[in-house]
């Protein structure tokens, strides 16, 4: 793995995030807050809390994730990185690959593993606390690829923030909706085996494709 280029951009990306650790607590210290400040916009009553908990939960998720995605290439770019790699004549579909496998490590995976216990601030049932966790993980590995395709064709942008948000936003709603709807499900009881097979078939089919619009987009941005 370590030999390929995928394993290299991904080792090279989580060593820069440790040695940054602001690329991992921002996106948790954001979801705390916003989670931690509901209460005081919604009132202290619990059945009110639980009844919006999964969009409130999968929202904050969705815009935790925009923070960190315009930073993804910046860093690359700015020091040449990235034209190294497209003249190494490495494959750049796997290394694209990494960069999104790095940002799900950073962010999506810690916001999964977090949310069990943001959703009980919420007063989430338990039955959705775990249905919450694997639908986060799930649906935010594709969050994180709609994420590497946007930050890719605006990093040559200083300010393409808003930019990125207005690219990559109407992909995303889906998966929002599909992911709260999953966890709505659970908590009523109902079954959810089909749309949890759903989020990881589209999971797949992320990695599966976006690497290539993100080589693509790379391409365009540094006009080779």
């Amino acid at each position: 793995m370590y030999r390929s280029v995928f394993g290299k951009v991904l080792v090279r990306q989580l060593l820069l995030a440790f040695r940054r650790p602001a690329a991992v607590l921002n996106p948790l210290f954001f979801y705390g807050v916003v989670v931690l400040l509901m209460p005081l916009g919604l009132g202290p009553q619990q059945s009110v809390l639980s009844q919006f908990a999964p969009g409130l939960l999968w929202i904050t998720a969705l815009l935790a994730g925009l923070l960190s995605a315009e930073t993804i290439f910046r860093g690359d770019y700015d020091d040449g990185a990235l034209e190294q790699l497209l003249v190494s004549g490495e494959s750049l579909y796997l290394a694209s690959l990494g960069y999104v496998v790095a940002h799900w490590c950073l962010t999506g995976l810690p916001l999964a593993l977090f949310s069990p216990a943001f959703g009980q601030l919420l007063s989430l049932p338990d039955e959705g606390l775990g249905t919450l966790a694997v639908s986060l993980a799930l649906g935010t590995l594709v969050l994180s690829a709609f994420g590497c395709v946007g930050a890719a064709l605006t990093m040559a942008l200083r300010r393409g923030g808003m930019l990125l948000s207005l690219l990559i936003l109407p992909l995303e709603v889906p998966v929002l909706i599909l992911g709260a709807g999953v966890v709505e499900r659970a908590v009523n009881g109902m079954p959810v085996d089909s749309l949890i097979s759903i989020l990881g078939g589209l999971s797949l089919l992320a990695l599966a494709l976006t690497p290539l619009a993100i080589g693509s987009s790379i391409k365009i941005s540094l006009e080779v």
